[in-house]
Protein backbone atom coordinates (compact mmCIF):
# COMPACT_ATOMS: atom_id res chain seq x y z
CA UNK A 1 0.00 0.00 0.00
CA UNK A 2 1.23 3.46 -0.82
CA UNK A 3 0.70 5.15 2.53
CA UNK A 4 3.06 8.06 3.01
CA UNK A 5 3.28 11.80 3.60
CA UNK A 6 1.05 11.98 6.65
CA UNK A 7 2.26 13.73 9.82
CA UNK A 8 2.01 11.89 13.09
CA UNK A 9 3.72 9.66 15.62
CA UNK A 10 3.43 5.96 16.43
CA UNK A 11 -0.03 5.25 17.76
CA UNK A 12 -1.17 4.15 21.17
CA UNK A 13 -4.25 2.13 22.05
CA UNK A 14 -6.13 5.31 22.81
CA UNK A 15 -5.56 6.64 19.32
CA UNK A 16 -7.81 4.04 17.72
CA UNK A 17 -11.00 5.28 19.34
CA UNK A 18 -10.17 8.87 18.47
CA UNK A 19 -9.44 8.08 14.84
CA UNK A 20 -12.63 6.03 14.52
CA UNK A 21 -14.61 8.94 15.99
CA UNK A 22 -13.12 11.36 13.45
CA UNK A 23 -13.75 8.95 10.59
CA UNK A 24 -17.33 8.60 11.79
CA UNK A 25 -17.78 12.37 11.59
CA UNK A 26 -16.42 12.47 8.04
CA UNK A 27 -18.43 9.51 6.69
CA UNK A 28 -21.58 9.75 8.80
CA UNK A 29 -21.20 6.09 9.81
CA UNK A 30 -21.54 5.14 13.45
CA UNK A 31 -18.78 3.23 15.23
CA UNK A 32 -20.40 -0.06 16.18
CA UNK A 33 -17.46 -1.73 17.89
CA UNK A 34 -13.86 -1.16 18.86
CA UNK A 35 -11.11 -2.51 16.60
CA UNK A 36 -8.21 -4.41 18.17
CA UNK A 37 -4.80 -3.73 16.63
CA UNK A 38 -1.32 -5.17 16.87
CA UNK A 39 2.17 -4.76 15.45
CA UNK A 40 3.52 -7.75 13.54
CA UNK A 41 6.67 -8.49 11.56
CA UNK A 42 7.04 -9.18 7.86
CA UNK A 43 7.40 -12.90 8.53
CA UNK A 44 3.93 -13.10 10.08
CA UNK A 45 2.51 -11.05 7.23
CA UNK A 46 3.88 -13.52 4.70
CA UNK A 47 2.47 -16.42 6.71
CA UNK A 48 -0.94 -14.73 6.70
CA UNK A 49 -0.87 -14.14 2.94
CA UNK A 50 0.24 -17.71 2.19
CA UNK A 51 -2.42 -19.16 4.48
CA UNK A 52 -5.19 -17.00 3.01
CA UNK A 53 -4.29 -18.00 -0.56
CA UNK A 54 -4.07 -21.66 0.45
CA UNK A 55 -7.49 -21.52 2.14
CA UNK A 56 -9.36 -19.48 -0.46
CA UNK A 57 -7.85 -20.15 -3.88
CA UNK A 58 -7.90 -23.59 -5.46
CA UNK A 59 -4.82 -24.64 -7.48
CA UNK A 60 -7.21 -25.20 -10.40
CA UNK A 61 -8.29 -21.56 -10.31
CA UNK A 62 -4.71 -20.31 -10.12
CA UNK A 63 -3.84 -22.39 -13.19
CA UNK A 64 -6.80 -20.98 -15.13
CA UNK A 65 -5.94 -17.39 -14.26
CA UNK A 66 -2.29 -17.92 -15.18
CA UNK A 67 -3.32 -19.47 -18.48
CA UNK A 68 -5.67 -16.58 -19.26
CA UNK A 69 -2.95 -14.01 -18.62
CA UNK A 70 -0.50 -15.98 -20.76
CA UNK A 71 -2.94 -16.31 -23.65
CA UNK A 72 -3.52 -12.55 -23.69
CA UNK A 73 0.23 -12.00 -23.53
CA UNK A 74 0.05 -10.12 -20.25
CA UNK A 75 2.59 -12.38 -18.51
CA UNK A 76 5.41 -14.65 -19.75
CA UNK A 77 4.93 -18.40 -20.07
CA UNK A 78 7.00 -19.11 -16.95
CA UNK A 79 4.96 -16.74 -14.81
CA UNK A 80 4.05 -18.02 -11.32
CA UNK A 81 0.93 -16.19 -10.15
CA UNK A 82 0.86 -17.59 -6.61
CA UNK A 83 4.52 -16.79 -5.94
CA UNK A 84 4.30 -13.30 -7.44
CA UNK A 85 1.15 -12.45 -5.50
CA UNK A 86 2.70 -13.50 -2.20
CA UNK A 87 5.85 -11.50 -2.92
CA UNK A 88 3.97 -8.38 -3.98
CA UNK A 89 1.57 -8.32 -1.06
CA UNK A 90 4.28 -9.17 1.48
CA UNK A 91 6.51 -6.41 0.10
CA UNK A 92 3.86 -3.73 -0.33
CA UNK A 93 1.57 -4.06 2.66
CA UNK A 94 2.14 -1.51 5.41
CA UNK A 95 -0.84 -2.89 7.32
CA UNK A 96 -3.91 -5.02 6.80
CA UNK A 97 -7.39 -5.32 8.23
CA UNK A 98 -8.72 -8.84 8.60
CA UNK A 99 -12.51 -8.66 8.01
CA UNK A 100 -12.98 -12.16 9.41
CA UNK A 101 -11.33 -11.55 12.75
CA UNK A 102 -12.32 -7.86 12.77
CA UNK A 103 -8.83 -6.77 13.74
CA UNK A 104 -5.97 -4.94 12.10
CA UNK A 105 -2.23 -5.42 12.04
CA UNK A 106 0.44 -2.80 11.45
CA UNK A 107 3.61 -4.14 9.83
CA UNK A 108 6.88 -3.38 11.59
CA UNK A 109 9.69 -2.98 9.10
CA UNK A 110 13.27 -1.67 9.35
CA UNK A 111 13.43 2.06 8.80
CA UNK A 112 9.68 2.52 9.00
CA UNK A 113 8.70 5.87 10.45
CA UNK A 114 5.94 6.75 12.85
CA UNK A 115 4.31 8.73 10.04
CA UNK A 116 4.05 5.62 7.91
CA UNK A 117 2.62 3.60 10.77
CA UNK A 118 0.03 6.23 11.56
CA UNK A 119 -0.94 6.54 7.92
CA UNK A 120 -1.40 2.79 7.75
CA UNK A 121 -3.51 2.86 10.91
CA UNK A 122 -5.88 5.49 9.50
CA UNK A 123 -6.23 3.61 6.21
CA UNK A 124 -7.03 0.30 7.89
CA UNK A 125 -9.44 1.86 10.38
CA UNK A 126 -11.26 3.32 7.38
CA UNK A 127 -11.64 -0.29 6.17
CA UNK A 128 -12.80 -1.33 9.64
CA UNK A 129 -15.59 1.23 9.93
CA UNK A 130 -16.75 0.48 6.37
CA UNK A 131 -16.76 -3.23 7.20
CA UNK A 132 -18.99 -2.62 10.21
CA UNK A 133 -21.67 -1.33 7.86
CA UNK A 134 -21.11 -3.09 4.53
CA UNK A 135 -19.06 -6.30 5.09
CA UNK A 136 -16.32 -5.39 2.60
CA UNK A 137 -15.13 -8.93 1.87
CA UNK A 138 -18.64 -9.97 0.87
CA UNK A 139 -19.07 -6.74 -1.08
CA UNK A 140 -16.01 -7.44 -3.24
CA UNK A 141 -16.98 -11.05 -3.84
CA UNK A 142 -20.44 -10.06 -5.04
CA UNK A 143 -18.71 -8.99 -8.22
CA UNK A 144 -19.11 -12.70 -9.01
CA UNK A 145 -17.51 -14.08 -12.13
CA UNK A 146 -17.35 -10.57 -13.57
CA UNK A 147 -13.71 -9.88 -12.78
CA UNK A 148 -13.87 -6.32 -14.13
CA UNK A 149 -16.69 -5.62 -11.70
CA UNK A 150 -14.68 -7.16 -8.88
CA UNK A 151 -11.73 -4.92 -9.73
CA UNK A 152 -14.07 -1.93 -9.67
CA UNK A 153 -15.34 -2.92 -6.23
CA UNK A 154 -11.77 -3.30 -4.97
CA UNK A 155 -11.17 0.25 -6.21
CA UNK A 156 -14.15 1.42 -4.16
CA UNK A 157 -12.82 -0.23 -0.99
CA UNK A 158 -9.18 0.82 -1.34
CA UNK A 159 -9.86 4.15 -3.00
CA UNK A 160 -12.25 5.21 -0.29
CA UNK A 161 -9.85 4.22 2.49
CA UNK A 162 -7.05 6.11 0.74
CA UNK A 163 -9.32 9.14 0.29
CA UNK A 164 -10.24 9.08 3.98
CA UNK A 165 -6.58 8.80 4.93
CA UNK A 166 -5.82 12.06 3.10
CA UNK A 167 -9.05 13.77 4.19
CA UNK A 168 -8.38 12.87 7.81
CA UNK A 169 -5.31 15.09 7.84
CA UNK A 170 -7.23 18.01 6.36
CA UNK A 171 -9.95 17.42 8.92
CA UNK A 172 -7.54 17.51 11.84
CA UNK A 173 -5.86 20.63 10.48
CA UNK A 174 -9.20 22.41 10.55
CA UNK A 175 -9.49 22.56 6.77
CA UNK A 176 -12.38 21.66 4.54
CA UNK A 177 -13.04 17.94 4.48
CA UNK A 178 -11.88 16.59 1.15
CA UNK A 179 -8.87 15.63 -0.88
CA UNK A 180 -8.67 17.58 -4.10
CA UNK A 181 -6.65 17.38 -7.28
CA UNK A 182 -3.30 17.94 -5.57
CA UNK A 183 -3.63 14.76 -3.52
CA UNK A 184 -4.79 12.63 -6.43
CA UNK A 185 -1.89 13.91 -8.54
CA UNK A 186 0.54 13.24 -5.68
CA UNK A 187 -0.78 9.70 -5.38
CA UNK A 188 -0.24 9.07 -9.08
CA UNK A 189 3.29 10.46 -8.89
CA UNK A 190 4.13 8.38 -5.83
CA UNK A 191 2.96 5.25 -7.61
CA UNK A 192 5.16 6.05 -10.60
CA UNK A 193 8.33 7.15 -8.79
CA UNK A 194 8.43 4.92 -5.73
CA UNK A 195 8.28 1.47 -7.30
CA UNK A 196 12.05 1.38 -7.77
CA UNK A 197 12.54 0.82 -4.04
CA UNK A 198 10.36 -2.31 -4.19
CA UNK A 199 12.13 -5.14 -6.06
CA UNK A 200 9.11 -7.44 -6.36
CA UNK A 201 6.98 -4.63 -7.77
CA UNK A 202 9.70 -3.51 -10.18
CA UNK A 203 10.22 -7.03 -11.53
CA UNK A 204 6.54 -7.93 -11.84
CA UNK A 205 4.82 -7.88 -15.25
CA UNK A 206 3.11 -4.60 -16.16
CA UNK A 207 -0.35 -6.09 -15.64
CA UNK A 208 0.48 -7.14 -12.09
CA UNK A 209 1.97 -3.75 -11.25
CA UNK A 210 -0.99 -1.87 -12.65
CA UNK A 211 -3.49 -4.21 -10.98
CA UNK A 212 -1.85 -3.59 -7.63
CA UNK A 213 -1.86 0.21 -7.99
CA UNK A 214 -5.21 0.70 -9.72
CA UNK A 215 -7.50 0.38 -6.66
CA UNK A 216 -5.51 2.99 -4.76
CA UNK A 217 -4.70 5.58 -7.42
CA UNK A 218 -7.80 5.41 -9.63
CA UNK A 219 -10.01 4.50 -6.69
CA UNK A 220 -8.90 7.65 -4.87
CA UNK A 221 -9.80 9.87 -7.83
CA UNK A 222 -13.14 8.05 -8.21
CA UNK A 223 -14.09 8.56 -4.56
CA UNK A 224 -13.10 12.22 -4.75
CA UNK A 225 -15.35 12.77 -7.76
CA UNK A 226 -18.26 11.01 -6.03
CA UNK A 227 -17.74 13.04 -2.86
CA UNK A 228 -17.70 16.31 -4.79
CA UNK A 229 -20.99 15.40 -6.44
CA UNK A 230 -22.86 13.70 -3.60
CA UNK A 231 -21.10 14.88 -0.45
CA UNK A 232 -21.18 12.65 2.59
CA UNK A 233 -23.90 10.51 0.99
CA UNK A 234 -21.32 9.34 -1.54
CA UNK A 235 -19.54 7.12 0.99
CA UNK A 236 -22.64 4.96 1.34
CA UNK A 237 -23.79 5.28 -2.28
CA UNK A 238 -20.75 3.44 -3.71
CA UNK A 239 -21.53 0.46 -1.47
CA UNK A 240 -25.26 0.41 -2.07
CA UNK A 241 -24.87 1.00 -5.81
CA UNK A 242 -21.48 -0.49 -6.74
CA UNK A 243 -19.79 0.43 -10.02
CA UNK A 244 -20.17 -2.40 -12.50
CA UNK A 245 -16.95 -1.85 -14.45
CA UNK A 246 -13.50 -0.32 -14.30
CA UNK A 247 -14.73 2.20 -16.89
CA UNK A 248 -16.88 3.76 -14.17
CA UNK A 249 -13.85 4.02 -11.89
CA UNK A 250 -11.77 5.63 -14.64
CA UNK A 251 -14.65 7.90 -15.71
CA UNK A 252 -16.69 8.71 -12.57
CA UNK A 253 -19.14 10.76 -14.63
CA UNK A 254 -20.33 7.48 -16.16
CA UNK A 255 -21.04 6.08 -12.70
CA UNK A 256 -22.75 9.26 -11.52
CA UNK A 257 -24.94 9.27 -14.64
CA UNK A 258 -25.97 5.67 -13.96
CA UNK A 259 -24.90 4.46 -17.38
CA UNK A 260 -24.83 0.74 -18.09
CA UNK A 261 -22.67 -1.09 -20.59
CA UNK A 262 -23.66 -4.15 -22.62
CA UNK A 263 -22.19 -7.57 -21.95
CA UNK A 264 -21.64 -9.21 -25.34
CA UNK A 265 -21.21 -12.90 -26.09
CA UNK A 266 -17.82 -14.40 -27.03
CA UNK A 267 -17.50 -15.50 -30.66
CA UNK A 268 -18.20 -19.12 -31.61
CA UNK A 269 -15.20 -21.44 -31.75
CA UNK A 270 -14.98 -23.91 -34.66
CA UNK A 271 -15.75 -27.45 -33.52
CA UNK A 272 -16.45 -26.15 -30.01
CA UNK A 273 -17.70 -29.54 -28.86
CA UNK A 274 -14.07 -30.67 -28.90
CA UNK A 275 -13.27 -28.28 -26.06
CA UNK A 276 -14.15 -27.92 -22.41
CA UNK A 277 -14.80 -24.46 -21.01
CA UNK A 278 -12.33 -23.34 -18.36
CA UNK A 279 -13.54 -19.81 -17.72
CA UNK A 280 -15.74 -16.94 -18.84
CA UNK A 281 -14.65 -13.45 -17.90
CA UNK A 282 -14.92 -9.78 -18.65
CA UNK A 283 -12.49 -7.73 -20.69
CA UNK A 284 -12.81 -4.23 -19.26
CA UNK A 285 -11.36 -0.84 -20.05
CA UNK A 286 -8.57 -1.36 -17.53
CA UNK A 287 -7.58 -4.67 -19.15
CA UNK A 288 -7.59 -3.11 -22.60
CA UNK A 289 -5.50 -0.18 -21.42
CA UNK A 290 -2.78 -2.42 -19.98
CA UNK A 291 -2.77 -4.71 -23.02
CA UNK A 292 -2.47 -1.81 -25.46
CA UNK A 293 0.13 -0.08 -23.32
CA UNK A 294 2.26 -3.20 -23.04
CA UNK A 295 2.48 -3.57 -26.82
CA UNK A 296 2.17 0.09 -27.83
CA UNK A 297 2.47 3.56 -26.38
CA UNK A 298 0.95 4.82 -23.15
CA UNK A 299 -0.83 7.86 -24.69
CA UNK A 300 -2.39 5.77 -27.47
CA UNK A 301 -3.39 3.03 -25.02
CA UNK A 302 -5.14 5.59 -22.82
CA UNK A 303 -6.85 7.26 -25.77
CA UNK A 304 -8.10 4.06 -27.40
CA UNK A 305 -9.06 2.20 -24.23
CA UNK A 306 -11.36 5.11 -23.32
CA UNK A 307 -13.43 4.18 -26.39
CA UNK A 308 -14.24 0.75 -24.85
CA UNK A 309 -17.93 -0.01 -24.36
CA UNK A 310 -18.02 -3.70 -23.43
CA UNK A 311 -16.02 -6.90 -23.57
CA UNK A 312 -15.87 -10.57 -22.62
CA UNK A 313 -13.58 -13.55 -23.09
CA UNK A 314 -13.87 -17.32 -22.92
CA UNK A 315 -11.00 -19.71 -22.21
CA UNK A 316 -11.34 -23.23 -23.56
CA UNK A 317 -9.16 -26.33 -23.49
CA UNK A 318 -8.97 -29.18 -25.97
CA UNK A 319 -10.41 -32.38 -24.58
CA UNK A 320 -7.78 -34.35 -26.46
CA UNK A 321 -4.47 -32.60 -25.79
CA UNK A 322 -5.37 -29.69 -23.42
CA UNK A 323 -4.49 -27.10 -26.07
CA UNK A 324 -5.83 -23.73 -24.78
CA UNK A 325 -8.06 -21.58 -26.97
CA UNK A 326 -8.93 -17.96 -26.24
CA UNK A 327 -12.04 -16.30 -27.67
CA UNK A 328 -12.97 -12.68 -26.99
CA UNK A 329 -15.36 -9.94 -28.04
CA UNK A 330 -14.88 -6.22 -27.51
CA UNK A 331 -17.35 -3.42 -28.23
CA UNK A 332 -16.29 0.13 -29.08
CA UNK A 333 -17.99 3.49 -29.22
CA UNK A 334 -17.86 3.69 -33.01
CA UNK A 335 -16.82 1.84 -36.12
CA UNK A 336 -13.76 4.10 -36.37
CA UNK A 337 -12.65 3.13 -32.86
CA UNK A 338 -13.16 -0.55 -33.68
CA UNK A 339 -11.00 -0.12 -36.79
CA UNK A 340 -8.27 1.47 -34.65
CA UNK A 341 -8.46 -1.39 -32.14
CA UNK A 342 -8.45 -4.00 -34.91
CA UNK A 343 -5.19 -2.49 -36.19
CA UNK A 344 -3.72 -2.11 -32.69
CA UNK A 345 -4.52 -5.71 -31.83
CA UNK A 346 -2.46 -6.92 -34.76
CA UNK A 347 0.39 -5.12 -33.00
CA UNK A 348 -0.46 -7.03 -29.83
CA UNK A 349 -0.24 -10.32 -31.73
CA UNK A 350 3.14 -9.36 -33.19
CA UNK A 351 4.38 -8.30 -29.78
CA UNK A 352 3.29 -11.26 -27.70
CA UNK A 353 4.35 -13.96 -30.20
CA UNK A 354 7.74 -14.67 -31.67
CA UNK A 355 6.09 -15.83 -34.91
CA UNK A 356 3.16 -14.27 -36.75
CA UNK A 357 2.36 -15.70 -40.17
CA UNK A 358 -0.56 -13.83 -41.76
CA UNK A 359 -2.38 -16.10 -44.22
CA UNK A 360 -5.26 -13.77 -45.17
CA UNK A 361 -5.93 -10.08 -44.64
CA UNK A 362 -8.78 -7.68 -45.36
CA UNK A 363 -10.16 -4.51 -43.77
CA UNK A 364 -12.36 -6.64 -41.50
CA UNK A 365 -10.52 -9.95 -41.08
CA UNK A 366 -7.05 -11.21 -40.25
CA UNK A 367 -6.16 -14.92 -40.27
CA UNK A 368 -2.94 -16.75 -39.73
CA UNK A 369 -0.66 -18.78 -37.50
CA UNK A 370 1.18 -17.77 -34.36
CA UNK A 371 3.03 -19.30 -31.45
CA UNK A 372 -0.16 -20.75 -29.95
CA UNK A 373 -1.70 -22.00 -33.18
CA UNK A 374 -4.14 -20.52 -35.66
CA UNK A 375 -5.95 -17.25 -35.04
CA UNK A 376 -8.90 -15.37 -36.56
CA UNK A 377 -9.42 -11.66 -35.84
CA UNK A 378 -12.60 -10.03 -37.19
CA UNK A 379 -14.29 -6.64 -37.13
CA UNK A 380 -18.00 -6.11 -37.69
CA UNK A 381 -19.05 -2.50 -37.27
CA UNK A 382 -18.11 -1.44 -33.73
CA UNK A 383 -17.43 -5.04 -32.66
CA UNK A 384 -14.07 -6.85 -32.74
CA UNK A 385 -13.76 -10.58 -32.09
CA UNK A 386 -10.81 -12.89 -31.90
CA UNK A 387 -10.14 -16.61 -31.54
CA UNK A 388 -6.60 -17.80 -30.83
CA UNK A 389 -5.03 -21.23 -30.35
CA UNK A 390 -6.95 -23.22 -32.99
CA UNK A 391 -5.47 -26.16 -34.87
CA UNK A 392 -4.07 -25.06 -38.23
CA UNK A 393 -6.80 -26.85 -40.14
CA UNK A 394 -9.48 -24.69 -38.58
CA UNK A 395 -8.59 -21.63 -40.68
CA UNK A 396 -9.05 -21.48 -44.43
Amino acid sequence: MFLWLLPGTPFSAGDIGGILKDLSEITGWSVRRSVPAEFIGKDRLREFVERRIREEVRPKDIRIEELTLRMFGLVPDDFDLRKTTIELVSEQAAAFYDPRKKKLSIIEAPGQSGMEQRAALIHELAHAIADQHFHIERYIRRGGENDDSETARQAVVEGQATWLMWAYVNHLAGGETGVGAAATLAMEQLAETSSAQYPALTEAPLYMRESLLFPYTKGLAFQDAVFRKLGQRGFTEVYKRPPASTREILHPEEYLAGREFPVPQPPPVPEERRYRKLADGTLGEFDQYVLLRQYGSEPEAKRLAAKWRGGVFRLLESRRDRRPVLAFTSLWDSEESAKAYFSAYEGVLRGKWKRLDVRARSAAELKGMGDRGAFILRRDGARVTGVEGLPEGEIH
